[in-house]
Formats: C-alpha cells, structure tokens, sequence
C-alpha cells in the first residue's frame, strides 16, 4: 500500500512541533497537522505559562537544535528550596552538589514555541496550518486521515499516526479512547510578581495546608507564581483587589525574597490527574497532554512529554533503519511499555507530594516534616532526590 506520509503528528506545539523537529533528517516523511493559526498562537494568554525544564530537557531541547535560541530567554535554576509552611521540615537542593551549572530552566511556553516553529519552518516537512482534524481510520495497511484545511478538504494516508494534540486532543476523541480523571478539589492561580530581593536561581516549593505554592525565577528580581488553592478559596483570591491579593500572597509564602509586587495578571484553572485509559490504538499513539495531564507540583508536565518524544524519535528512527514497519503492533506496545516505568512514577510522585503536603493534619505533619528534615540531612537520598528533580531517572535518548 502506498502512503502519503510515513508519520502524520496531529498538534505542532510544543509536544508536537518537537516530535517533528526530532525526525528531521531521519528519512522519514513527515507531516504536522495544526488546527491553531500562528498568529492565535502568539496572542494567546497561555504562552505567558511558566515552563520549568529539568536538567534532562535542555539535553532534549539541544538534541532539537534549539536550547540556543531559548536559552537567552531562560532562567537557570541553582538551587531547589522546599518548605512546609509553619513548620521547621525543608529540602535545599543545590547545583553545585552535583557538578552542573544548573539544576534546570525556566522558560515560558511562548519562548519555547517560537523556537520550535522557527525550526519547523526552516525544516523539509509538511506543514498544515490552520487544519482541522475531521475522521481517522485505521487498519492493518495503515491510518487514514480527514481534514479540513482552510476551504479543503482533504485525505491523508500514513503508517503511524501521533496524537499530540493537548488535553483536549481530537485525535483521543475520534478513536473513542477514554479518560480516567482524579480531581484534586484544587485550583491553580498563576500570576508574575516582582520580588524585593534578587532569587538568585531558587525555586521555592512551599507546601500549605490548602496545596503547593510554588515561585519559580524568570529574572533576577521577576519570579512566576503557582499557587494551589481549594476551589471556593481560588475563587474568592481572584477576584481580590491587587493590593489584597498580593497581602495574602506575601503571607502563604513569607518573606524569603522580600516584599512582592504584582506585574500580572492573575488565570486560574483547576488541577486534576487525566490519563487517557491507553496510549495506543491501531497505528496511533498518544503523546505528551493528550496521553497525560498532572498537576503542576514539581513542574512534571512538559518534561513527562519531552521524554515520550524523545524515546519515540529514538525508535523510529531505528526501525526505520532496520526496515521495519513503524506502525506494526508490536513496536508500539514496546514503546508503550518502555514508557510505562516513567510514566507511573512520575504520576506517583506527584499525586503522593499532592496527598501528603495538602492537609493540616498534625499525626501528617510530624511525619512529613521529620522525613523532610532527615532528607536534608542524607546526602545519598539528597542526591537521589536532585536527580529525580533533574529528570535523570531516565536514560536519556538519542534520535536523529
């Protein structure tokens, strides 16, 4: 049978648009659906996000060719500051204790994407944009695709097809895959503060009784803010006046960085755990959001599905290269189980920070306070931890 496309990947994000960065070169061909038009990109709201990058990423992000136009625009953390508000437990992470320049980055979304669709557009693949997905197929020949792109339509034949399309992902849908969802009964509110004093490359990770706040450098005095709420809490912080909210805030996270000042504005959205209920489907495979969402502790997210890139990029560039087919059923469920071990448990290590740490609970708290006091203490399981926070749990791939 004779396909158009090899790999067709559905969403060119920043999950997407780095999968297609990673087979450049590979001989396979390769074509990006995106539905959102660059100009709705650069104007929405949600590349303002804060994206902390583990140590691993940026070793991804190189691999990609593009760490170079982040990281001018990247701020470089040193060191890991965990407490546990009114209480005496913390964890200090350093850089230095390890031998690197830095633990990790932090760089917003917008940063990354404009990189990435830099890259694409010097790159020899298809680009669909704007292009809606309308119908998928699949069979033991391969995956066929409708869409809509601008006025046309149009049909499309691969061998594999990569849902990478976010948490709202059309791919997930069309195939009737479902979902399963814990929610937390929390809310993020994300806002930018100027800080009195300078961060010198720490991030804060402040445990409190309603959930994690968390406050993450992007300059030397300019840091942004995750902070975890109950619903009916969050709902009445958001709509505070700056100078109450930004009173409130000064009072969860104290004064380690001195006064604060309010530079933006303030989103909320709620928290939950979102896995779809498998990853693969015949010639399909799901990707970074579309796969899983977490919660934001720890800053799992975009690191999570950099990893499913990069392994993906990986082996399909060797099966290529051993002319094998990268739709057969058998290389995916390899893939889909090398993923699992990661997967698991960076859901449990972030769905137990989120248990433990958001409860008031005083047998709770000694334990946790002891353990976070002991961990301070142990180097070895310091430096466990700081590789973990590295994303160097894994092995980390090569591709191309």
């Amino acid at each position: 049978m004779t396909h158009d496309h090899d790999v067709l990947i559905a969403g060119g994000g920043l999950v997407g648009g780095s999968l297609a960065l990673a087979l450049r070169g590979t001989g396979l061909r390769v074509a990006v659906i995106e539905a959102q038009p660059e100009s709705a990109r650069l104007a929405s709201a949600a590349g303002d996000r804060a994206l902390a990058l583990s140590w691993g990423s940026v070793q991804i992000l190189r691999q990609l060719g593009i760490w170079g136009d982040i990281e001018p625009h990247a701020a470089a953390i040193r060191h890991i500051h965990v407490s546990d508000r009114g209480h005496l437990g913390k964890v200090r992470l350093h850089a230095d204790d390890l031998g690197v320049a830095a633990l990790g980055y932090v760089a917003t979304a917008r940063v990354i994407e404009t990189a990435i669709a830099r890259a694409l557009s010097a790159a020899a693949l298809d680009m669909l944009c704007p292009a809606s997905l309308m119908g998928v197929t699949s069979g033991r020949g391969g995956v066929h695709v409708s869409l809509r792109h601008g006025a046309e339509s149009m049909a499309l034949t691969a061998r594999l097809l990569i849902g990478a399309d976010g948490g709202n992902s059309t791919v997930r849908r069309l195939l009737e895959i479902g979902q399963a969802v814990r929610e937390y009964g929390q809310t993020a509110i994300v806002t930018e503060v100027e800080t009195a004093l300078p961060n010198q490359g720490v991030a804060y990770e402040r445990f409190t009784a309603a959930g994690p706040l968390a406050m993450l450098p992007l300059g030397k005095r300019r840091s942004s803010v995750v902070w975890t709420q109950k619903h009916a809490d969050a709902e009445e912080l958001v709509v505070l006046s700056d100078a109450e909210f930004r009173e409130r805030l000064q009072q969860a996270f104290g004064f380690w960085l001195g006064k604060l000042t309010l530079t933006g504005p303030r989103r909320s959205f709620p928290l939950r755990l979102i896995r779809a209920e498998r990853m693969q489907a015949e010639r399909v495979l799901l990707v970074g959001n579309a796969m899983h969402q977490l919660h934001p502790v720890a800053g799992q997210g975009f690191n999570l599905g950099l990893r499913d890139v990069a392994l993906l990029a990986e082996r399909l560039t060797a099966c290529r290269e051993f002319g094998e087919d990268i739709g057969d059923p058998g290389f995916l469920q390899r893939y889909v189980k090398a993923r699992h071990s990661d997967l698991e448990a960076v859901i449990r290590f972030t769905d137990g920070l989120v248990g433990v740490f958001s409860t008031d609970l005083a047998p709770v708290s000694v334990v946790r306070n002891l353990g976070l006091l002991a961990l301070d203490q142990l180097p070895p399981l310091k430096n466990l931890l700081t590789r973990h926070a590295m994303g160097l749990s894994e092995r980390l791939p090569r591709f191309g």
